[in-house]
């Protein structure tokens, strides 16, 4: 199959990589746009791991406020260097997060985040709904309810309002692949005038 710079447009659309990357991940594929995504993603992760062990020194603070002025959101965005902290794109990135965590109102920034009284009243919550199921499946059942409810409610587990094939921690790890560093987001505080 051709790879066509149109092809190659909407996979960089859709993933936010470099011309060169999706040019490559097409071409790996045969211009299957579904393959290529995914090889893009693994790579990503692959990236982001070996550059674990990076010092962050380096980031931004963004901010959104929703145009009813009810709502707004701050977020830290943590990188390497000075050089992508100021690039508009990882400032853009920012800022879509902060938009995207005004809209959601997550509780938690990361499934770690989630303290052990809250994880056992969600628990609690969902003890009824396995009586009647299969004993030995009581396990996996509670293990998918459990990751569904905090999708919802752990900001990085979220699927992102402007594209929800994704999920906030896949904006962020394929940012290490774009920018070339280390990337996280360290906190976030959401404020809104009480009803």
């Amino acid at each position: 199959m051709e790879i066509t710079t149109d092809l190659v447009k909407q996979l960089r659309d859709k993933t936010g990589v470099s011309i060169m990357q999706c040019k490559k991940a097409l071409e790996e594929t045969n211009g299957d746009m579904e393959k290529a995504t995914m090889l893009l993603q693994k790579k990503s992760a692959d990236i982001a791991t070996k550059k674990n062990d990076r010092k962050l020194g380096s980031g931004v603070v963004e901010s959104y406020v929703h145009s009813t002025h009810r709502a707004g959101c701050m977020v830290e965005l943590l990188c390497e260097t000075d050089f992508v902290a100021n690039n508009d794109e990882f400032k853009a990135l920012a800022r879509d997060i902060a938009m995207h965590a005004c809209a959601t109102n997550p509780q938690f920034l990361k499934i770690e985040d989630v303290d052990e009284h809250s994880m056992d009243l969600a628990k609690e919550m969902f003890a009824k709904e396995l009586e009647g199921k299969p004993v030995e499946m009581h396990a996996k059942i509670l293990e998918g309810k459990l990751a569904s409810y905090w999708s919802e409610r752990v900001l990085l587990e979220q699927s992102f309002i402007k594209n929800p094939d994704l999920k906030i921690k896949d904006l962020i790890t394929s940012a290490v692949q774009k920018f070339g560093e280390k990337t996280e987001l360290s906190r976030f505080s959401r404020f809104s005038v009480s009803q």
